[in-house]
């Protein structure tokens, strides 16, 4: 894996781990509008690192990336909803730049 790659792994799995911290605060505090407020800010400081680190086109389907509607009406269940799917687009990428990193 090229020095380039590594980075950008260690620059998303460290958005994973911030990710993650406020998923686990809002478990705590229930605070679930503050935490989607987070959540929005940390997408908004998340987008210009892609950008920056794996390109243009990753950074912009990470923006498109949309949770979808949510019917349980649980605040504290959707919050982590939203933050899987995010979560789960992040380790992709992680996956694939492991993956042609190590070709």
């Amino acid at each position: 894996m090229s020095q380039s790659e590594q980075a950008a792994v260690e620059v998303i799995e460290r958005q994973i781990k911030e990710l993650d911290s406020i998923v686990s605060a809002a478990s705590t505090d229930l605070n679930t509008v503050a935490a989607k407020e987070r959540i929005a800010k940390w997408k908004a400081r998340t987008m210009p690192l892609l950008a920056q680190h794996v390109g243009d086109n990753e950074a912009k389907q990470f923006w498109k990336t949309d949770p979808g509607p949510s019917f349980t009406n649980a605040l504290l269940e959707e919050l982590t909803d939203e933050a899987e799917t995010y979560r789960n687009f992040l380790t992709a990428m992680v996956r694939d730049l492991k993956k042609t990193g190590g070709a």
